[in-house]
C-alpha cells in the first residue's frame, strides 16, 4: 500500500502539531465517557499503613479529573473478612481499613464537584458466611433469617445430582456445603464462604432493594456494578434471574431515573440479551477476548465487525443499551502481561478502546501500563505513584510480590514524558471527550489489509476515521480519500517522512467542516 498525502497534511504530521479545535460537544458525555475501575486497597494510602483507603482516593480526585475520566467504579468497599471484599458482612457499612461512612460521603461529594460519577460494586448473589443473617440462620433453623438462604438435606442433594451422573460423598457436594451442627447443607455457588441468598423469599428482595435505596438516596452514589448478575438463580431458572433484575431496575429508577447499572453476565448473545430488560449496560467479554487475540497475533480478527453485530443485537432488546467495553479488569490477567509487555502495544490497546462506541472502562494502572498475572492478588497490585515505595500515597499491602516494581515506569516519571503511556492515554481521553462521534457515532469498519484495523465514526454533523497499525513494522497507508481532513491524534504526535504509520501506531482524522 503506497501512502498518498497532501502537502499540507504531510507538513502537519511531520511537525507533530495537532490542530486545536473548540469542542462542539458541550454536554456531559456520560454515559459514553470513560469510567475508571479502582481496587481501593491498592490505589492510594492516606495514613501510612500501606493499605489504600477512601481519604487517599479522595486526595487523588484531581488526578482522575485531570486524566479526564467521567466516572469511577469502586470494587467492594463494605466490611468483609476477605481482602477482595466480595463476601459482605454489612451492606450499609464501610470496611474499617478503608475509612468511615463520613469519609465516603465526602468522597462522593468531592467527586461530584469534579463531574465524576461514583459507581459501587453491589454483591447481592451471596453474602459472607460471617454475615449476621447467615450466622443466625445456620445456628437456628427457626431464625427469621433461615429462609434468606437455600438449604437441603444430603439425601435430596444426592438424588438430584445422581441424575447428572456425578458421584458424591458427604465431603464433596460441589456447590452444597455442610453447616456445622446442622443436618442440612446450604447452597454457595462460588464457595462455602459465600452462601447464596434465596431470591424466592420476598423479604430478601425487599432487603436488597432497600440496600440499593440506601446507597442512592442517603449516600448519593450514581449507580451499581452488579456482581455475578447471572447467578441469582441457577442457569436452568434463568428467566427468574431476568425477572429479578427487571424488578430491581425498576425500583432503582423510581429512586433515581438516571441511575446507571451494569451487569456482570458471561455468555453468548442469547444468554446475555434477556438481562438487558432490567440492566441497560453489560460488560462485553467477547470484545475483551477479541482484542487480546488481535494484539497477540498482530492481525485483524474482525473484532470491529463483531462489536457492531453485538451492539446492534443488544440495542434491539433495549434501545437504551450502553456497551461496557474494556481490555482489563480485576478478574483477568492484565492484557499487557498476556501480549508480551510491550509498552507500544499497551498504547495500541488504549487507542482502540478509547475510540470505540460504548462506555470504555479503564482498570486502575492501565494508564501507566501495569502488569499482572493470576493469582488474583497479583492482578490487583498497588498503583505505582512513585519510584519510591516510601512515597506517602504508595500502598504496600502486597509488598514483595509486586511484578510492576521493576518493570513499569511509575506515574511520577511518565507524567513528564511526552511519549509515555500515561501521556498517550490522557490525550486520547481528551480527544474522545471533545468529539461526539468518538463517543456515540455510528461505527462502520474500513476494508484494510489484515495488519491494519480501521473504522469510521459518524454523527449527523461530523465524521471521524480511525486507523490502527497492528504490526511491529511501519505500514504505508493510502490517505488519498482524506485530503484536507484534520488530524486529531497520531501516536507519538508524528509519522515518518514517507508517511508510514509507525509500529503499533494509530491515527484519528476528522472531516473538515471549514
Amino acid at each position: 500500500m503506497k501512502l498518498t498525502l497532501t502537502t499540507s497534511l504531510i507538513l502537519m504530521l511531520l511537525s507533530g502539531c495537532e490542530k486545536k479545535t473548540e469542542s462542539v460537544y458541550m454536554d456531559d458525555p456520560w454515559p459514553y465517557g470513560v469510567t475508571y475501575e479502582i481496587f481501593v486497597q491498592s490505589f492510594a494510602d492516606s495514613n501510612g499503613d500501606g493499605i489504600g483507603d477512601i481519604p487517599g482516593m479522595t486526595a487523588k480526585l484531581d488526578y482522575l479529573a485531570d486524566l479526564g475520566v467521567q466516572g469511577v467504579w469502586l470494587m467492594p468497599i463494605s466490611p468483609s473478612p476477605s481482602y477482595h471484599k466480595y463476601d459482605v458482612t454489612d451492606y450499609r457499612g464501610i470496611h474499617p481499613d478503608y475509612g468511615t461512612m463520613d469519609d465516603f460521603k465526602r468522597f462522593v461529594s468531592e467527586a461530584h464537584k469534579r463531574n465524576i460519577r461514583v459507581i459501587i460494586d453491589l454483591v447481592v448473589n451471596h453474602t459472607s458466611s460471617e454475615h449476621p443473617w447467615f450466622k443466625s440462620a445456620a445456628a437456628d433453623k427457626y431464625s427469621r433469617y433461615r429462609d434468606y438462604y437455600i438449604w437441603a438435606n444430603f439425601d435430596s442433594i444426592q438424588n438430584e445430582i445422581s441424575k447428572k451422573e456425578v458421584t458424591l460423598d458427604s465431603d464433596n457436594i460441589t456447590q452444597w456445603h455442610p453447616s456445622e451442627g446442622n443436618e442440612k447443607y446450604y447452597y454457595g455457588f462460588f464457595w462455602g464462604g459465600m452462601p447464596d441468598l434465596n431470591f424466592d423469599n420476598q423479604e430478601v428482595r425487599k432487603e436488597i432493594t432497600d440496600i440499593g435505596r440506601f446507597w442512592l438516596e442517603e449516600i448519593g452514589v450514581d449507580g451499581f456494578r452488579l456482581d455475578a448478575a447471572r447467578h441469582i438463580y441457577p442457569d436452568d431458572q434463568a428467566e427468574a434471574s431476568h425477572d429479578w433484575w427487571i424488578e430491581f431496575g425498576e425500583a432503582m429508577r423510581s429512586i433515581n431515573p438516571d441511575v446507571y447499572m451494569v451487569g456482570e453476565v458471561w455468555g453468548d448473545y442469547s444468554e446475555t440479551a434477556p438481562y438487558l430488560k432490567g440492566l441497560p449496560s453489560m460488560f462485553n467479554f467477547d470484545f475483551w477476548r477479541g482484542i487480546e487475540k488481535t494484539l497477540q497475533e498482530e492481525q485483524n480478527q474482525g473484532v470491529i465487525d463483531d462489536l457492531i453485530e453485538a451492539q446492534t443485537y443488544f440495542a434491539e432488546v433495549n434501545p437504551d443499551y450502553v456497551d461496557a467495553i474494556f481490555v482489563n479488569n480485576h478478574d483477568q490477567n492484565r492484557l499487557l502481561s498476556n501480549i508480551g509487555g510491550d509498552p507500544q502495544k499497551a498504547k495500541l490497546a488504549m487507542s482502540i478502546l478509547l475510540t470505540l462506541k460504548g462506555m470504555p472502562y479503564l482498570y486502575y494502572g492501565d494508564e501507566i501500563g501495569m502488569l499482572g498475572k493470576k493469582p488474583d492478588p497479583e492482578i490487583r497490585e498497588p498503583f505505582l505513584w512513585d519510584s519510591s515505595t516510601s512515597a506517602k500515597e504508595q500502598t504496600t499491602w502486597i509488598a514483595g510480590k509486586n511484578s510492576n516494581d521493576s518493570t513499569v515506569v511509575p506515574l511520577s516519571i511518565q507524567k513528564d514524558d511526552p511519549n509515555s503511556i500515561y501521556t498517550h492515554v490522557k490525550k486520547l481521553i481528551k480527544t474522545r471527550t471533545s468529539e461526539p462521534a468518538l463517543q456515540y457515532g455510528k461505527m462502520t469498519p474500513l476494508t484494510l489489509p489484515e495488519d491494519l484495523m480501521g473504522y469510521s465514526r459518524k454523527t449527523a454533523n461530523e465524521q471521524i476515521v480511525v486507523i490502527h497499525n497492528l504490526s511491529g513494522d511501519e505500514v504505508d497507508i493510502d490517505m488519498s480519500d482524506y485530503d484536507g481532513w484534520e488530524m486529531l491524534f497520531v501516536t507519538g504526535g508524528t509519522v515518518h517522512s514517507k508517511g508510514s504509520l509507525p509500529a503499533y501506531g494509530s491515527i484519528i482524522l476528522k472531516e473538515s467542516t471549514r
